[in-house]
């Protein structure tokens, strides 16, 4: 057999096995996610394939930094909800649209069915600002974020969604992609800009594709 033919078996069986995997644990402790688009680069970067683990924040709050995947704002922010023309979708249809070939035809997919990842960067209790470059200021200290590249330019149109000095509520977060420049995030939900934390699907644990990024995650 020949060395490139080896070669993608091999890549794409392992693929294939750890989707498959990790799938059959959906409801319980894991699942695996793919990135969409751009809005976490440069540590995610579109078509990554993460494992999310669902436990430890069952019992514990995330932390400044963490990972975190989460339900759509079209799920639970109330002004997203008042413009729709139809009930929120239930969690059997969601879950059934969720796999192909149903996912990808046209009209069937339904925006509150979708699943973010962002950056928690804020925490309940803080007073929390960001400024025109897309850079956070808690307490009004600015944050490290080594993370963060692609911050926003000042020749934009847009001020990044700038704001200042509110409070986060109680059990809540502020939650921002890495790529502030593109991002849909906390900063522009209508209805507020803060997740709840029984939002939370789970946290970023594991990357086990493409094979060169294979690894743990860490903040």
């Amino acid at each position: 057999m020949p060395a490139s033919i080896k070669r993608f078996l091999k890549e794409w069986g392992l693929l294939v096995f750890l989707t498959f995997f990790v799938s059959s644990c959906r409801s319980f402790f894991a699942e695996p996610r793919y990135i969409p688009s751009g809005s976490m680069l440069p540590e995610l970067k579109i078509n990554d394939r993460l494992i999310i683990e669902k436990i430890s924040l069952r019992k514990s709050f995330p932390k400044r930094g963490d990972i975190v995947v989460f339900k759509s704002p079209y799920s639970f922010d109330e002004k997203l909800i008042s413009s729709r023309s139809k009930p929120l979708p239930n969690r059997r249809y969601c879950f059934f649209m969720s796999f192909p070939p149903m996912s990808f035809i046209p009209g069937w997919r339904d925006q509150a069915c979708d699943a973010y990842i962002k950056r928690v960067v804020a925490l309940p209790g803080e007073i929390v600002s960001v400024n025109t470059k897309g850079e956070v200021i808690i307490n009004n200290e600015l944050i490290s974020e080594p993370y963060v590249i692609n911050k926003c330019s000042l020749s934009l149109l847009y001020r990044c969604g700038e704001f200042e000095n509110i409070k986060v509520p109680k059990d809540h977060i502020l939650v921002l992609g890495d790529n502030r420049a593109n991002s849909w995030d906390g900063r522009y939900w209508p209805g507020s800009k803060f997740l709840h934390k029984k939002e939370i699907i789970g946290k970023a644990y594991f990357r086990f594709w493409p094979l060169s990024q294979v690894g743990f995650f860490s903040k």
